[in-house]
């Protein structure tokens, strides 16, 4: 009886066992093997998925959610919902960071190919996909981190799959995994099925403006345009980075960017961040002089350089893609103004709110805190003179 898999007698249990176990032996094994995509999605893919989702679901309606001693189930339509949407957003996700991992590759010297990036991504993912169980007791839902592995199976199977140089495998696999952190951002609100970008199904998802993937763009029905060169840059930036040929602006830089004062706040602390090779950053404490104890007016401003995502940060803005929300409670945006991605959250029940930009598509500059109104916030960003930071992005 076909069981679905590609070896003979291989039962889903044995194989995700064996990814798990010994992905190094494992991975030659799929490559050699013949099925389609749309076997693996059916037989593996589906019912791995859905662990999680089913999980939460359970989970949900027999412990509920809370803390402090308190919990409450979400109503069972509410559950089913979410599970089913949850379930959906993660077979998108499937095809989606395939579709990356098949583009990036040749960039980092390996192959284009489609069946053996959908192969990659799908056997990377079982990880994650086990892990989910714990969603089973939310309590213990912080165990799920363990499905973190799945970024090492991924590394593991960029050079037998798609043929990337050993030396070149941590570059790809940071690179394909921040692209899709990206496009998942991008993407959540969508819930159609786009299998047919890697032929599972008759239709097709993706279209380039151009005829190859090396320029031009790719349009996604329903979400928009993506400046494939974005990418590219992005993936160049990435070799750079990892060779140390360009490298974080360090904190002390950042820090002398934090002024004394801004308006009646002053600063009376600070902290610094350095993320290896990927970024830093700094953070800067203001409170009001002379506020009442009842008010504590106070706010932290940050600025932080997402050296990494540098090139890609600003799909988002590019595309277009815009939030907007409001209540008696407060309000949120999340948009492009004037050209430059801006995020503002505010509560009214607490006077707090975050006002965030993007500048130079690297550095995210952000005030956060309890402030008698938005405005207070704004003057904390704009504070931080954005020629400074344009001319550090350039170096």
């Amino acid at each position: 009886m076909d069981n679905g898999l590609d070896s003979p007698g291989i039962s889903l249990v044995d194989r995700a066992k064996a990814i798990i176990l010994k992905p190094k032996d494992e991975w030659p094994k799929i490559e050699a093997e013949q099925k389609s995509t749309g076997d693996i999605l059916r037989s593996y893919v589906l019912p791995l998925a859905a662990i999680g989702p089913v999980a939460a679901l359970l989970g949900g309606q027999i412990f509920g959610y809370g803390g402090f001693g308190f919990s409450f189930p979400p109503s069972l339509i509410s559950g089913i919902s979410t599970a089913l949407i949850s379930y959906a957003l993660g077979i998108v996700a499937i095809f989606v960071m395939a579709f990356i991992a098949d583009w990036l590759a040749p960039k980092f010297d390996g192959q284009s190919n489609r069946a053996n990036a959908f192969r990659l991504v799908a056997y990377s993912y079982t990880a994650a996909w086990l892990a989910g169980i714990f969603g089973l007791i939310p309590s213990l839902a912080f165990f799920g981190l363990l499905g973190l592995y799945s970024i090492y199976l991924l590394y593991t199977g960029a050079a037998p799959l798609m043929k990337v140089p050993q030396e070149k495998a941590v570059g790809y696999t940071g690179v394909t995994l921040l692209v899709a952190i990206v496009l998942a951002v991008i993407i959540a609100p969508v819930t159609g099925v786009i299998a047919g970008l890697f032929g599972a199904t008759g239709g097709g998802m993706a279209s380039r403006d151009s005829g190859s993937f090396d320029s031009g763009s790719i349009s996604i029905p329903g979400i928009g345009t993506i400046d494939t060169g974005k990418i590219e840059e992005a993936a160049e930036r990435a070799k750079k980075v990892q060779s140390g040929e360009i490298k974080a602006v360090p904190t002390e830089t950042l820090k002398a960017l934090l002024p004394d004062r801004i308006g009646p706040f002053e600063r009376t602390g600070f902290s610094t961040q350095t993320f290896g090779k990927v970024g830093a950053g700094v953070e800067g404490t203001y409170k009001a002089a002379g506020a009442t104890p009842d008010q504590k007016y106070q706010f932290d401003l940050r600025i932080r350089d997402m050296l990494a995502l540098s090139g890609i940060a600003g799909i988002g803005a590019a595309m277009g893609i815009e939030q907007t929300s409001e209540d008696e409670n407060g309000y949120k945006r999340i948009g492009t103004v004037d050209g430059q991605w801006r995020e503002e959250r505010w509560r009214n029940t607490s006077n707090s709110g975050t006002y965030a930009t993007l500048v130079s598509d690297r550095f995210r500059v952000e005030a956060s805190g309890r402030v008698p109104d938005m405005d207070v916030l704004k003057s904390a960003v704009a504070a931080i003179d954005e020629g400074d930071l344009e001319d550090l992005a350039d170096d």
